[in-house]
């Protein structure tokens, strides 16, 4: 799964975790230890933390004047690894050229760094539609899991779990007949529309919306593993989520959401006398970063303090789970099953469509790469990710689940699109 991974780009850091000529930190991603650094003409740097002279770790290494300088003997190499100096070495035994630390190709785009692992030639940068924003109209939330990328990600995938988890705690009767939520909560069982896409597997659950209406909730599987949730209206909900393997059993969740999503607060289930409900809160209350290589975005919250469950709030029924934060709820129960749940133990239903289709599509492209060198989906063909948007939205019981989703898309904002709306 990695080799297939590694044909993409990879978010590996945000942009602002990297100082022009400050301190190197230290990065895993796909099990590999790397450092990440900025040189002083801003160029980010994403490289083996080993030094080839003799394997000392570059994280100790000074960033100074275009280069990071290794303090064992001083060797410096510069962000795309190439060898600048081997200051023990007398000039006439240098052989600067013929060295070169481990180094990745990096760009950077919508607020993060990207990287590419694989050993093609670097494809373009997938189209991910939040991705073409610029960066100061984005928001960025970064989290590290404690468990495999692939039962992570699964959970935004699950649409019936949100009537649960999330709000099952919540009665239709206090909302407001008009707050598109109400359908999500009066109907927690919902039919699914499932297919596999350019991009990856895609769902449509649908439930009565009344009045000759269906109330439609769409989300995606993007390869190699991104996601995009039906969190708010189609027209606007212009975001994305990276699950990134760092290793087998720990997962950095790259949120990436455009900063005109302004009405959540009025789309979030209310009472109808418009006090909010509890336990819908995303306050992402993070531990100081330490620089361990898996000392990055940690919440406080975990399972040494069983998440923080309040188990008054849960036996009184003020929040369903017991644990007040939405991003907080998803971690306990996807860390709950282990590092690496053991998928021989489900018993999987149809309002697991969504899940078993896409787990198929990751393998099957999997397989078809290290067996056949088929290119993965969408790594030479980038364009496909923009056919992608996830929301809900209400259509009329008559309308077709394809046409209706490109009918939304027709008509949807596109803030990333050259001359769009936004």
């Amino acid at each position: 799964m990695g080799e297939l991974m590694r044909q993409y780009w990879i978010p590996a850091a945000l942009s602002s975790e990297l100082v022009a000529d400050g301190d190197p930190i230290r990065l895993k991603l796909l099990g590999e230890k790397l450092i990440g650094f900025r040189d002083s003409e801003g160029r980010a740097g994403v490289m083996d933390h080993r030094c080839p002279h003799r394997n000392a770790s570059l994280f100790l290494g000074r960033n100074e004047q275009g280069g990071i300088r290794c303090v064992y003997h001083g060797w410096k190499f510069a962000a795309d690894g190439s060898c600048l100096e081997q200051a023990n070495v007398r000039p006439e035994d240098r052989f600067c050229d013929q060295v070169r630390a481990g180094a990745y190709p990096t760009v950077e785009r919508g607020g993060l760094i990207w990287i590419y692992m694989g050993h093609r030639a670097p494809p373009p940068l997938p189209m991910i539609e939040v991705s073409l924003i610029p960066e100061a109209a984005i928001e960025i939330q970064p989290v590290m899991r404690s468990c495999n990328w692939l039962q992570a990600l699964e959970g935004d995938i699950d649409t019936s779990h949100f009537g649960f988890l999330h709000i099952g705690h919540v009665d239709a009767e206090e909302l407001d007949p008009a707050n598109p939520m109400r359908g999500t909560i009066t109907n927690r069982a919902p039919a699914y529309h499932v297919r596999d896409t350019p991009w990856g597997t895609s769902y449509g659950a649908y439930r009565p919306g009344g009045e000759q209406l269906t109330y439609w909730r769409f989300a995606n599987f993007m390869f190699p593993f991104w996601t995009q949730q039906p969190q708010g209206p189609f027209g606007r909900n212009v975001h994305a989520r990276a699950w990134v393997p760092l290793d087998d059993e720990h997962t950095m969740f790259i949120n990436v959401m455009w900063r005109e999503l302004t009405d959540r607060a009025s789309i979030a289930p209310r009472r109808v006398d418009g006090t909010p409900i509890e336990g819908l809160e995303i306050v992402n209350n993070y531990l100081p970063n330490t620089t361990d290589w898996l000392g990055r975005w940690r919440l406080s919250a975990n399972e040494g303090n069983d998440w923080k469950i309040d188990r008054a709030a849960q036996r009184e029924g003020r929040i369903f789970t017991g644990i007040g934060d939405v991003h907080l709820q998803d971690q306990a129960v996807t860390e709950s099953m282990g590092p690496i749940t053991d998928f021989s133990n489900e018993h999987l239903t149809t309002s697991d469509q969504m899940i078993s289709r896409t787990r198929r599509r990751v393998l099957v492209a999997a397989r078809a790469w290290r067996d056949h060198g088929q290119v993965p989906p969408g790594v030479d063909d980038a364009e496909v990710f923009y056919g992608s948007r996830s929301g809900f939205f209400l259509a009329g019981d008559d309308v077709d689940w394809l046409d209706a989703y490109e009918h939304e898309l027709e008509v949807a904002e596109r803030p990333g699109r050259p001359g769009g709306h936004g």
